[in-house]
């Protein structure tokens, strides 16, 4: 990937406080243009989708950031439509595989692919001209077979997020061996020492956390075309999940709403997780002794969450949809887009706002760590295999539930995953 994220993309830092000012001066400016004489003209109303808006903590804020757009825009209104994570990827990909749908989505890449290889997103080249743009690098994803279906919502990595009162004698673990080790002191009747998904109702987030363990071990799904789904590094990485999920540690079945909770309840020691929900956490419990530290295994890559905007191909308001993402690349959107919790990166280059509380400038350390961790990131996805991989991750994790609970050597279900997907996926 050819990018720098140390010394191009990230010029600053946050501030929670610079949010209202700048949906203050958004809605100033809403005024403003109202007591102007408006053309008379019917007023559209766009269905914006994303699971983010469902979140019962920092939703209202990203729909305050939408609401920028709406006080500006007398003709045309973004409504928001909140879809819980865990149930996104199938309603949104089934409404649209039926010529229905939002018109405006934002999607994870691991849907973002299949839903353009489908025909089922409008193709933005002709309205997104990338030399307008200070994009960032990760914006080279937007692009399905040579063409541009959407632009970046946002980006962040993965790291370790940790309660820095429940680890054990202050040592923050470096290695995985550590990571064990820390976890299993830390685990009492009342405090658990780590936590991650193992269930398939929670597949997309199951996947994730997987990937962070395969990435992490050395593993890919896929290199030059070839499918590594049984190499040793992915068996490792397997083997490594299913040693932490056998020491005792998590709360086994808990859902990733559930864990959170606990961690901001300062129930939970330690989590690998995204920085989204590092400001989740911090927004929740602003008074939580959060810190982050690289997630401890012997590689550094981890799972990159880049989020991306696209538009319905069976929209009927293609015209207004369009406008609203130019909007979203705008220097203000961008720059009040970066100061929602959790946001690391914005579609371009823009600078962050230092914080200014206390709470604020603890955050923004926990922020460095995942800035310092961009160059590592990368896609949920099978790389040369990105419009299949939904059908691969299916295969993939029912293979790993079968490791965890039904004690299956890690290799060989790996290599009953790579068969069964060169048979049923591949028809190989």
């Amino acid at each position: 990937m050819d990018w720098d994220m140390r010394t191009g993309t990230r010029c600053g830092r946050r501030s929670y406080g610079i949010i209202g000012k700048v949906f203050a001066t958004s809605l100033t400016l809403g005024a403003i243009f109202a007591s102007q004489p408006a053309l008379a003209q019917e007023k559209k109303t766009l269905e914006f989708a994303a699971s983010v808006f469902a979140d019962p903590s920092r939703g209202p804020i990203y729909r305050k950031w939408v609401d920028m757009f709406n006080s500006t825009h007398a003709d045309i209104e973004i409504k928001p439509i909140g879809i819980p994570f865990a149930s996104f990827s199938n309603t949104i990909l089934t409404q649209l595989g039926g010529g229905e749908g939002p018109d405006v989505i934002r999607f994870d890449l691991n849907d973002f692919y299949p839903a353009a290889g489908a025909g089922l997103l409008m193709d933005l080249g002709s309205q997104i001209d990338p030399a307008q743009y200070n994009f960032i690098g990760p914006d080279e994803y937007m692009n399905v077979s040579d063409k541009r279906y959407g632009v970046v919502f946002g980006m962040t990595p993965y790291a370790l997020l940790y309660n820095e009162k429940l680890v054990p004698g202050g040592k923050v673990p470096k290695t995985f061996d550590e990571l064990i080790a820390a976890a299993k002191a830390a685990k009492t009747e009342k405090t658990y020492g780590f936590a991650f998904r193992t269930t398939m109702n929670q597949a997309s987030g199951f996947w994730q956390d997987v990937c962070n363990f395969v990435y992490g071990f050395g593993g890919q799904w896929a290199k030059d075309g070839t499918l590594t789904v049984n190499s040793p590094e992915v068996v490792a990485g397997i083997a490594a999940y299913k040693q932490m999920y056998d020491a005792g540690v998590i709360p086994e079945g808990a859902t990733s709403s559930e864990y959170r909770q606990m961690f901001w309840e300062g129930k939970l020691a330690f989590m690998i997780d995204n920085g989204g929900v590092a400001g989740l956490l911090a927004n929740k419990a602003p008074e939580l002794p959060l810190a982050a530290a690289p997630s401890p295994f012997p590689h550094p890559q981890q799972v990159m969450v880049l989020a991306a905007l696209a538009v319905n191909a069976n929209s009927q308001n293609k015209d207004a949809a369009v406008e609203f993402v130019k909007w979203t690349l705008s220097p203000d959107a961008q720059k009040a887009f970066l100061q929602i919790p959790g946001e690391v990166y914005a579609a371009t280059k823009v600078e962050r706002i230092p914080g200014s509380t206390d709470a604020d400038k603890r955050f923004d350390k926990v922020l460095d760590v995942y800035a310092a961790q961009a160059d590592y990131g990368t896609p949920q996805l099978v790389a040369g295999f990105e419009e299949e991989t939904p059908q691969m991750q299916q295969i993939i994790l029912e293979q790993v539930v079968r490791v965890l609970k039904g004690g299956v050597d890690p290799k060989a279900a790996m290599d009953e995953a790579q068969q069964e997907i060169e048979h049923r996926v591949l028809r190989h």
